[in-house]
């Protein structure tokens, strides 16, 4: 006998009418922010080992080891990714511009104007202190960004009428959203403090990475897509959501 699994979908999610983006473009987004720090370290660790990897004192570190082009290539993906987002066309569609192409500007100047190499690895001649300062800047504007998103934007209400009624998991997603911004601020003070103590700022820097990510995945129902996706590979599987629960007496 064939083993019937059960997946709960808890809302079924229509697309506002005001969207102008697709829900595959934010958990892009927020794929390349979750994976970006932990793929820095796995490369590191094995094209330049152990030794190399305890040197590294930020994300942007990553500049001076094996794994560059992953660094950079995956900055870009996210700067091209956002200067493709269009937000809501709402009243709040200026600052989802706003917001978006800044962020890509500033991950384009993480990318593109590298850090000032870490303590025992061999700098670059070009690295020249005026290249260092538009890396930091870009670096808090990118940062800054993510925090705007995930506290005021990602959690205004829905303008079309009985919206906020139908889309019952608004509430607790606000919650999410306010939860990784809130993160990400306390990170962002994390790593100046560390900055002016001399000390790592990988972890703050992953931490906030891991925040923004988070955010942006829910709110392109990233959960809803995998669960999809199960569908389609468990021919076996039965999904059911809220609304047929409820009427099957559960």
């Amino acid at each position: 006998m064939a083993m019937k699994l059960t997946f709960t979908s808890r809302e079924r999610v229509e697309k506002r009418p005001d969207d102008a983006s697709d829900y595959r473009h934010r958990q892009l987004i927020g794929y390349i922010g979750l994976a970006l720090p932990w793929l820095l370290i796995l490369i590191v660790l094995l094209r330049d080992g152990p030794d190399v990897w305890s040197k590294l004192d930020s994300v942007s570190a990553y500049y001076y080891t094996g794994a560059v082009s992953l660094f950079s290539g995956m900055l870009v993906a996210l700067a091209l990714f956002l200067f493709a987002y269009d937000g809501y066309k709402n009243d709040s569609h200026w600052a989802d511009r706003f917001c978006s192409v800044t962020g890509a500007l500033a991950a384009l100047g993480v990318a593109f104007f590298p850090t000032g190499a870490p303590a025992g690895i061999t700098s670059l001649g070009w690295v020249e202190p005026w290249v260092v300062r538009i890396h930091f800047g870009s670096a808090v504007a990118l940062f800054t960004v993510f925090a705007v998103f995930s506290l005021y934007l990602f959690c205004k209400k829905a303008e079309a009428p009985g919206r906020e009624q139908a889309d019952r998991g608004k509430k607790w997603r606000n919650v999410i959203y306010r939860t990784c911004g809130l993160v990400i601020v306390a990170c962002i003070l994390w790593a100046g403090y560390n900055g002016f103590t001399n000390r790592f700022i990988f972890w703050p820097e992953a931490i906030a990475l891991t925040a923004f990510a988070i955010s942006w995945l829910v709110k392109g129902y990233a959960l809803r897509s995998i669960m999809n996706l199960a569908r389609s590979l468990i021919p076996n599987a039965t999904f059911d959501d809220e609304e047929e629960m409820s009427r099957k007496g559960h």
